[in-house]
C-alpha cells in the first residue's frame, strides 16, 4: 500500500497530489471516493419500483431488489426499520421507498438503505387491504360472537350514503314495496379523500342520537373499482362500525366486492337493494302469516291438549304397582338382615383372634415388678415424710416453749408477784396518774392472787409522793 495516503477516511477528501508525480490510488481510495460522491449526489431519494428478490436472513435484516423493465437496484432494510413497516415487502409488490443511496465497497456495488416503504398501485392496495384485514381479525373484530342480531321490524332505519345517487332511491323504493319505515339519511361522500371520515362520522352520529335514534343502520354504496371503494377499507370506518351499538348492515359495491366494513358489519348484503330486503319483511307476507297463525292456533292448542292427555294416560298405564316398586327394596332388606347375624359373629371372632394373638405376647410379671418398685418407693417416701413431720413438730415445740418463757418474763403478772398492784377504773382502763383519778369513782385493784374492788376517797388531800398517791379507803 502506498505510504502517501491521498484519501482521508474521516473527511472523505482527496489530498492534493504532488506536482511532479502522477497520483497513485488504492482500491480503497477509489471505493471510498465513489461512496462519498454517490452519497453527496443522491443523499435522500424516493424510488418507485417493483419488488423482485426478497431475502430475510436470520439477522432480521431484509435484502431485496428494486426493479423496473430496464434496471435493478439492490436495497437493504435494517432490522429496526423492518419491524416498523406497515407493508411487509413481498415479491411482485409495487412500492414507493424512501432512503439513502450508498455503496458496498466489498463488492463494488451501489445500493439503497431504505427508511420507509409504502404500496403503489392496485397490487399495493391489495397488500395493504390484506394487512389491515389480518390486523383487525387479530383484534377479534371479525368474530361472529360480537355480531348483533338484526331487528326483525325496525321502527327507524338510518342510511349512510350519498343523498344524490341511485343507491338511496333503490333503498327507499324497496322499503316502500316491502314494509314502509321511517328512514333517516346521513349524507356523505362515498368516494374521495374525505369519504372515510364522513362515513365514520355518520355511523358515530347515528349512535350519538338520543331522540328518534335508528334501530338499524345501513351503510351503502354502488359498485366501483378498488380505488373507488377504498374509503370503506380505511381503518377509521372499520373501527366506527365495530364500535356501533346499533346493528349495522353493510351494502358496499356489488356481490363480488368485499371491503373491511363487510367483515365487521353485523350482516353483509351483496347490494343496497338486498340490504333493504334484509332490513324489513314483506308486509303482505307478514299479514298472511299472522292470519294463518291465528287460524292454526286453536287447532294447535286442541291437538297439544289431546297429545298431552294421551301421554298422561300412557304414562299412568306404564307406571308399576307400589308392591312391585318395593319388592326389590324389601328383598334387599331381607338379604341384609339374614347376613347381619353371621356378620356380627364373624366380626366378633376376628376381634377375639386379634385379642388372643396380642395377649399371648404379654404377661403379668413386668406389671408385678413395676408394682413392687412403686410400693418400695411409696414406703420410702412415707418414711421420709414421717421424719420430716417429726422434725417440724420438734422445731415448732421448741419455738413455742421459748415464746411462752418470753411471754411470762414480759407479762405484768410477774410484776404483781413481786408485791405490786394494778389499778383499773370502772371502764377497765389502767390508772397511771392521780390526776386522772376521780374522787368517789369505782376502781379495781389486781394483786398477784386476785382482784379487789374499792371506791376512791372523795376528800382532797395534799399531794404525796407519787408512789403513795391514790391511797385506798
Amino acid at each position: 500500500m502506498s505510504t502517501d495516503w491521498p484519501f482521508d477516511p474521516e473527511t472523505g477528501e482527496i489530498a492534493e497530489p504532488p506536482q511532479n508525480n502522477q497520483i497513485e490510488y488504492t482500491v480503497s481510495d477509489i471505493s471510498f471516493a465513489l461512496k462519498r460522491t454517490l452519497e453527496d449526489t443522491f443523499g435522500h431519494v424516493r424510488v418507485r419500483a417493483e419488488l423482485g428478490r426478497v431475502s430475510r436472513p436470520a439477522s432480521g435484516h431484509v435484502y431485496l431488489d428494486l426493479k423496473d423493465d430496464k434496471a435493478v437496484l439492490n436495497g437493504i432494510i435494517w432490522k429496526g426499520v423492518a419491524s416498523r413497516l406497515k407493508v411487509q415487502p413481498e415479491q411482485g409488490l409495487e412500492v414507493i421507498v424512501t432512503g439513502k443511496i450508498t455503496t458496498y465497497p466489498g463488492q463494488s456495488r451501489y445500493q439503497i438503505i431504505i427508511d420507509s416503504m409504502e404500496p403503489a398501485g392496485i397490487g399495493a392496495l391489495m397488500a395493504l387491504f390484506e394487512e389491515r384485514k389480518k390486523k383487525l381479525a387479530a383484534e377479534g373484530l371479525f368474530d361472529e360472537t360480537r355480531k348483533k342480531p338484526i331487528p326483525y321490524l325496525p321502527k327507524t332505519i338510518g342510511v349512510v350514503t350519498s343523498p344524490t345517487g341511485a343507491v338511496i332511491r333503490d333503498i327507499l323504493h324497496r322499503l316502500s314495496d316491502r314494509f314502509p319505515r321511517h328512514v333517516l339519511v346521513w349524507p356523505v361522500r362515498v368516494q374521495g379523500e374525505t369519504s372515510a371520515k364522513e362515513v365514520a362520522a355518520g355511523i358515530n352520529g347515528f349512535n350519538a342520537m338520543t331522540e328518534n335514534r335508528p334501530d338499524l343502520i345501513i351503510v351503502a354504496r354502488g359498485g366501483g373499482s378498488l380505488e373507488d371503494l377504498w374509503g370503506f377499507n380505511e381503518e377509521v370506518v372499520a373501527r366506527a362500525a365495530a364500535a356501533s351499538d346499533i346493528p349495522l348492515i353493510s351494502a358496499v359495491g356489488h356481490e363480488t366486492d368485499w371491503t373491511l366494513i363487510d367483515y365487521i358489519a353485523d350482516e353483509r348484503a351483496p347490494t343496497p337493494t338486498a340490504a333493504a330486503e334484509r332490513a324489513v319483511p314483506v308486509r303482505r307476507d307478514l299479514q298472511a302469516m299472522v292470519a294463518d297463525l291465528g287460524a292454526r292456533n286453536p287447532r294447535a292448542l286442541q291437538r297439544a291438549m289431546s297429545e298431552r292427555k294421551t301421554r298422561v294416560q300412557s304414562a299412568a298405564r306404564a307406571l308399576p304397582k307400589p308392591d312391585d316398586i318395593l319388592a326389590l327394596a324389601r328383598q334387599r332388606h331381607d338379604t341384609a338382615s339374614s347376613r347381619l347375624s353371621q356378620g356380627l359373629k364373624t366380626n366378633l371372632q376376628r376381634h377375639r383372634n386379634t385379642y388372643e394373638r396380642v395377649a399371648g405376647r404379654h404377661s403379668l410379671s413386668p406389671l408385678s415388678q413395676q408394682i413392687v418398685r412403686h410400693r418400695e418407693a411409696l414406703n420410702r417416701h412415707n418414711l421420709q415424710s414421717a421424719r420430716a413431720i417429726s422434725r417440724l413438730i420438734d422445731d415448732k415445740r421448741q419455738r413455742l416453749t421459748l415464746a411462752a418463757k418470753l411471754y411470762q418474763s414480759l407479762s405484768y403478772k410477774s410484776v404483781l408477784a413481786r408485791g405490786f398492784a394494778l389499778v383499773r377504773d370502772d371502764k377497765g382502763q389502767p390508772l397511771t396518774s392521780v390526776a386522772t383519778a376521780k374522787p368517789g369513782s369505782r376502781v379495781s385493784v389486781e394483786l398477784k392472787d386476785g382482784k379487789l374492788n374499792a371506791t376512791l376517797d372523795g376528800k382532797k388531800r395534799p399531794p404525796v409522793a407519787k408512789e403513795t398517791q391514790g391511797s385506798l379507803l
